[in-house]
């Protein structure tokens, strides 16, 4: 599935990812391949991804994540370095 991790400043990652998870505002959740579609406030957390490369983590102050036909979407507030 193809990831993109976006602030109002910059696209901080975009690419095809096997797994990545988030975190929820009720708690924290995985998005594989085909899954449902969903959308989701996220709070202050780790977003995990994992690809074909290796493994990544952002740190996210907060934002929203779209799922949609393979495509996540995370427009964050801002990722923290």
């Amino acid at each position: 599935m193809r990831l993109e991790i976006i602030t109002p400043d910059r696209k901080v990652f975009e690419g095809e990812v096997t797994s990545a998870v988030f975190p929820g505002v009720a708690g924290q959740f995985e998005v594989l391949n085909n899954h449902a579609p969903l959308i989701s406030a996220l709070q202050a957390g780790e977003v995990r991804v994992i690809s074909a490369t290796g493994r990544e983590s952002f740190q996210v102050s907060g934002g929203v994540v779209e799922v949609l036909r393979n495509n996540v979407t995370v427009l964050a507030e801002s990722v923290l370095a």
